[in-house]
């Protein structure tokens, strides 16, 4: 959808072609449906006619995540050859079960792919290799930025204040108390129920130590409350055991980030085993000048510079000690934690900002459209 906005702005004539329309209304669908019609992204659905002209007449072709492969077999069937030199495919998964011959088998003949981060890159060019005997194309790195829009609310201090008054008042917690939060859709691979461990571990820390801090509290921003998953119901177990109910509050998922981001004064990043392909929610954290504490995994290795503007601690069970230690670290050194927050906000005004990764998109996007052209079946 950024890629989208970025590329209207500029006066290109975009069609978002989307696999899956749900039956039923979907809020959070809707919501983006809507945002791309305000800006003239046409929607429509993969299957039919529509998307197979759309496809032959197009300049270039953007496949947004791994799994967008299908589509190409499934709908444009003997014509998938015509296309390939101007795919561009966009990746942003690093999970094993992505690594499937029907999802990419295709890839070597693309255009080229733009992935998240320079390890998920790595990965993504020995897995295919090693596991599905493939060769990557041509591959482009691009970190991604903060839009306009939300750096605005992060450089207006009278806005977040009313943020995170308001926030702050619905979770019914005081100014001086100290909020620790994920902020990332629930399930097992973001890491909410170690992160539930490591808090209830700090607690017991802060009272063992008999360290003086203002009250601590746990936030877990992107829960479904409708669904009433098994993780979910383990998330709220784990905090029924531990009595730590009026420390832990879970806030249903959200595509408004920005009014908890102003209301917070950690965000936690605790994606497990290979971590998260980039982790947009981390440069939004760093642009409202929140320290991060995240695994030393994934595309988060690229943006937090450990001991700098963040801290860094293993995946796993292992972890959880760590993770702990890092939050009573935090929590008793007030200046550290505003320096940090200091530092990530200055790191986002050098590197991750919406103009920069347009540059960086703008140099792939002309060096795939100069190969395609070039190409006699195009």
């Amino acid at each position: 959808m950024e890629l989208a906005f970025l590329l209207r702005s500029v006066g290109t004539e975009v069609f978002w072609i989307t696999i899956q329309k749900p039956t039923e209304t979907d809020e959070v669908v809707y919501s983006l449906e809507q945002k791309m019609s305000v800006r003239g992204v046409q929607v429509f659905s993969a299957k039919g006619q529509e998307a197979i002209d759309t496809a032959f007449k197009a300049d270039l072709i953007v496949l947004n995540t791994a799994v967008a492969g299908k589509w190409l077999d499934a709908v444009l069937k003997e014509n998938v050859p015509r296309v390939l030199p101007k795919v561009l495919w966009w990746i942003h998964e690093m999970r094993g079960h992505y690594f499937k011959l029907d999802y990419v088998k295709h890839l070597p003949l693309v255009g080229g792919a733009m992935i998240d981060s320079h390890v998920t890159a790595e990965y993504w060019k020995n897995r295919t290799q090693e596991r599905l005997r493939i060769k990557m194309p041509e591959t482009y790195v691009v970190h991604l930025g903060n839009s306009k829009e939300l750096m605005d609310v992060a450089e207006d201090s009278v806005a977040k204040r009313v943020l995170r008054e308001h926030i702050r008042e619905s979770l019914g917690v005081r100014d001086e108390d100290i909020l620790f939060a994920i902020i990332n859709s629930v399930s097992r691979g973001k890491g909410q129920d170690l992160f539930l461990r490591s808090f209830y571990e700090s607690l017991q820390l802060i009272q063992v130590q008999k360290l003086k801090v203002p009250s601590m509290h746990a936030v877990i921003v992107g829960s479904d409350m409708s669904a009433q998953t098994k993780f979910e119901t383990e998330l709220r177990n784990i905090v029924m055991q531990k009595k730590i109910q009026d420390r832990v509050h879970f806030i249903n998922k959200t595509l408004t980030v920005a009014p908890y981001l102003a209301a917070i004064d950690v965000l936690v990043q605790n994606s497990q085993a290979r971590g998260e392909c980039f982790g947009r929610i981390t440069i939004e954290a760093m642009a409202f000048q929140l320290p991060v504490l995240g695994t030393a995994a994934g595309g988060t290795t690229e943006i937090v510079v450990n001991g700098t503007t963040g801290l860094l601690h293993s995946v796993g069970k292992e972890g959880v000690t760590p993770l702990a230690k890092n939050i009573v670290k935090l929590a008793t050194h007030v200046e550290r934690r505003l320096t940090m927050g200091k530092r990530g906000y200055e790191r986002v005004r050098e590197m991750f900002l919406e103009h920069h990764m347009a540059h960086r998109i703008a140099s792939v996007l002309k060096e795939v459209l100069r190969k395609s052209k070039s190409h006699p079946h195009s």
